[in-house]
């Protein structure tokens, strides 16, 4: 039987106990780990994978990565390690850290002149005023390079308010970028769940009332939708460009079409499959079963 491990915090999560439940009626056998309790051994003699104080190096054939933002490193370097005993991972280390970085994924996108927002980064203040005039002057949307679900994600409406917030997080030594607020987007995006290179499910999340950012970890409401030729193929070609087999790709609407915003390496699944009606979970175990390389029995 086909052994796969769950890398996430909780088991009690939406998304877990669906890739749980679809691992049981395919056959397999899924558990839980978490992560942040694993360790790596390394010594001349080679390196083993530990679970607290249990050996679990060879035990999984598969891996499903759920990595939060908090532990990112040390739970890229726990999927690497999978990776070097030979489980498939259906999300490889370096892509969860490359689409972690906020910075970094956009400056694939734009050397692969994928169509992105304006967006610029900078770690002098004093210029500040000069770097929001790049961008057309406010609004502008302030990011933390790091985060998800729309955490450290800011509307600055004026140059003050901007100015404010920018000097608050550079005082605090927070990584951060500027991008250009589309506002015909009206507070919508789009969240495609790529899934093997191909698209599984698609919907349109709107803002909840008063509200900029769509997430629907903060209140936004999601339907299904059309994709478009071209969301599509942006949707596919990010994730290829950042080497994810499972991703959450969000883009929105502009008027001068689909511009990309991000590219999630840990998708939730309530949202998606309450709006679409898809079985995400169920794609994401075949994927990780196809992917072991193993027949199941």
């Amino acid at each position: 039987m086909i052994q796969v491990a769950i890398l996430s915090k909780s088991g009690g999560g939406y998304s877990t106990r669906r890739l749980l439940e679809e691992a049981e009626i395919l056959g397999l056998y899924a558990e839980q780990i978490d992560h942040s309790l694993c360790s790596v051994r390394l010594s001349s003699d080679g390196s083993e994978l530990f679970l607290r104080e249990e050996s679990i190096s060879g035990e999984f054939q598969a891996v499903i990565p759920r990595i939060g933002s908090g532990v990112t490193r040390h739970g890229a370097a726990i999927v690497k390690q999978f990776e070097i005993e030979g489980a498939f991972s259906v999300a490889r280390s370096l892509g969860i850290i490359r689409a972690r970085n906020k910075v970094r994924t956009m400056q694939l996108f734009a050397k692969e002149g994928l169509p992105i927002p304006e967006t610029l980064f900078s770690i002098n203040p004093e210029s500040l005023s000069a770097q929001i005039e790049l961008l057309g002057g406010p609004p502008v949307i302030i990011k933390m390079q790091e985060g998800t679900h729309g955490t450290g994600v800011i509307l600055a409406e004026s140059l003050a308010s901007a100015k404010s917030m920018c000097d608050t997080l550079y005082r605090l030594g927070t990584p951060i970028l500027l991008q250009r607020y589309i506002e015909e987007a009206k507070g919508e995006d789009i969240r495609v769940i790529v899934v093997d290179q191909q698209v599984v499910a698609s919907m349109k999340r709107k803002g909840a009332l008063g509200e900029f950012r769509a997430n629907i970890h903060r209140g936004g409401l999601g339907e299904a939708v059309q994709l478009t030729k071209k969301e599509k193929a942006i949707a596919l070609q990010a994730t290829k460009l950042l080497g994810l087999g499972v991703a959450g790709v969000d883009l929105i609407r502009s008027k001068n079409g689909p511009l990309l915003i991000e590219v999630n390496a840990s998708p939730g699944l309530q949202g998606i499959e309450s709006a679409t009606g898809v079985n995400v979970a169920k794609a994401i175990m075949e994927y990780a079963l196809r992917g072991s390389g193993r027949k199941r029995r």
